[in-house]
């Protein structure tokens, strides 16, 4: 019998994500011959109602035929983002209706959670004690709601055995395809990945697609060392540098520059060179090592530690990822 996913429809559920599962589990076909064989999942589309319309948080509705006791035939329960999570988002618990719909699952079926997905496993206890992930805008959130719950929101997605979750919209893709290739190998997958027109695997976590501007300083003592500063980063910058620009000592342009900014001076410096690589990474051509000098980092190997240390990836995955066209080209 072929494997049984029951995709749970939420009210407030975001149409691309619901349709990654059919999307993808819909492709995984035997491996031979590649492309040609018996489909591998079944995939079913439940709501937490009798057969009816479900609302989207788009300007449709969708038609969901199954009920929620679906539920109980499934060997995997995929559970897509939703933007009305109401008391489970608010609360950290479910409502009445969803605690009856996960009462129809059976012990040992695998759960799946793409994005804010996790906010109903967590409310349902799936997640107590063990890792998880969901977008990087709402890990916060979803850690303060759910401190027994270890959250990584660096990660694209996170697999605990029988207990799966992602990062946001496009990571499901990564953990549905992750699924495929735990479940029936790296052939199938890369089939899957193929037709879908996607990377099989897609190299880093979350932490790239995090825009981090600096917070407004409550005063501004330091504000023109650090606009001195980001007018010459790819000089050498002493912290006494930044000091006499403020006509300071080092110890109390430290405690002020802390105090404005929420880290220190050297930490702010790294940050700023980071984010000027990704900047020449994304828009221009220029070479690795050009792009390290350019950004203060000195040599390449510098710039790639300070790179995967920030982003979680290389400058030339970052770079691949991430090119702007250069006007011309």
């Amino acid at each position: 019998m072929r494997h049984r996913v029951a995709v749970l429809a939420l009210d407030g559920v975001i149409p691309f994500e619901l349709g990654i599962p059919q999307r993808i589990f819909g492709r995984a076909l035997k491996a031979e011959p590649p492309g040609e064989g018996e489909p591998l999942y079944e995939i079913v589309t439940c709501s937490l109602r009798p057969p009816g319309p479900v609302r989207t948080d788009a300007d449709f509705s969708i038609m969901v035929e199954h009920g929620p006791e679906a539920l109980a035939t499934a060997d995997t329960v995929v559970v897509p983002a939703s933007y009305e999570l109401g008391p489970m988002y608010e609360e950290g618990r479910l409502t009445t209706e969803l605690a009856a719909a996960f009462a129809y699952i059976r012990p040992g079926t695998r759960m799946v959670a793409i994005c804010t997905g996790g906010y109903a496993l967590a409310a349902a206890g799936y997640l107590d004690g063990r890792p998880a992930t969901t977008h990087w805008a709402s890990a916060d959130h979803f850690q303060q709601l759910f401190p027994q719950v270890r959250v990584d929101p660096d990660v694209l997605f996170i697999d605990d055995g029988d207990v799966l979750t992602s990062a946001g919209v496009a990571a499901g893709i990564d953990l549905c395809l992750h699924i495929v290739r735990r479940d029936h190998g790296t052939a199938v997958a890369n089939d899957v990945a193929r037709r879908t027109v996607v990377p099989p695997h897609r190299d880093g976590g979350q932490a790239q697609y995090i825009q981090r501007p600096l917070p407004e300083p409550r005063s501004a003592t330091t504000t023109g060392a650090r606009a001195w500063a980001l007018g010459r980063l790819e000089q050498p910058i002493s912290l006494s540098d930044l000091a006499r620009r403020e006509s300071m000592s080092v110890r109390t342009f430290t405690r002020r520059f802390r105090e404005e900014v929420g880290v220190s001076p050297g930490q702010w410096l790294t940050q700023q060179r980071v984010e000027r690589a990704r900047q020449l990474l994304e828009s221009s051509d220029l070479s690795i090592d050009q792009v390290a000098r350019d950004a203060g980092f000195g040599t390449a190997t510098s710039l790639r530690q300070h790179v995967q240390a920030a982003l979680g990836v290389s400058p030339t995955v970052y770079r691949r990822t991430f090119r702007s066209e250069v006007a011309g080209r």
